[in-house]
């Protein structure tokens, strides 16, 4: 994989590490600990830039290890962050989240947001995740 951006907070803690893995052709974000509502766009706005760099049609989100809630920033995502996904080329976006934990709620609201215009799934391991991207995949060729 190619790490393409790694993003810090105020803190100094690195809250998004977004890599290019070239074997699978997708965009994989690794987001941790708290963010921000500005950590969520900031780091949106990071993964836009590799979908766009890359014009990869697939995004494998990873929030295992995100703590909280990141509702306020959903609104956002719907109105600014997916038209511009889309025009990059984003098909498939698999979201991986714990669903003990309080982010899943808010990935639940981003899929209900998408309106058909990509399709998401969110899935509890990276494995399910992953299966379903190189299905999409097969799909298209």
């Amino acid at each position: 994989m190619t790490k393409v951006a790694e993003l810090t907070s105020t803190t100094g803690k690195v809250f998004l590490t977004v890599a290019y893995d070239a074997a699978n052709n997708w965009i994989y974000n690794n987001w941790v600990g708290y963010v921000s509502p500005e950590n969520v766009k900031q780091g949106s706005l990071a993964v836009l830039e590799a979908f766009q760099t890359y014009n990869s049609p697939y995004g494998l989100n990873d929030n295992r290890e995100l703590v909280g809630r990141w509702d306020e920033a959903v609104d956002w995502i719907e109105k600014e962050w997916m038209p511009k996904a889309i025009a990059a080329g984003l098909r498939y976006y698999a979201h991986i989240a714990n669903q003990e934990s309080f982010a899943a709620a808010s990935a639940a609201d981003m899929l209900s947001r998408t309106h058909g215009r990509f399709e998401m799934r969110i899935f509890e391991d990276p494995g399910s995740a992953k299966v379903w991207l190189q299905e999409c995949q097969k799909l298209e060729n």
